[in-house]
């Protein structure tokens, strides 16, 4: 499976940011994502934002970490500038690569 940058990069910064290894980090941001009815192959900088600003702080409280909040905010100012590079990933892509548009 292959996820977007931009979930990879929010793992990472995750990681980073707080005591989680990489299976935790990743375990976390995939609930997050579940929640709010997305998936980590697709999700979108904007998408992943808005997770990260409203559903992954009551994630990371659950887990005991302090000062959720700025943790949050410090990710999604860290994943702000990224662009999604989820090629192909709509239907309307793969007709339009069909139709050679």
């Amino acid at each position: 499976m292959s996820e977007s940058v931009v979930f990879e990069r929010t793992c990472t910064e995750l990681e980073q940011a707080t005591s989680f290894d990489s299976l935790s980090a990743r375990g976390t941001i995939r609930l997050a994502l579940k929640s709010a009815g997305l998936d980590a192959r697709d999700v979108s900088s904007s998408q992943m934002i808005v997770v990260v600003k409203r559903v992954l702080p009551a994630e990371l409280k659950a887990r005991g970490v302090k000062d959720a909040d700025s943790v949050c905010s410090l990710i999604a100012s860290r994943i702000a500038g990224l662009t999604s590079t989820v090629s192909g990933a709509s239907a309307e892509d793969v007709f339009r690569r069909l139709g050679g548009n």
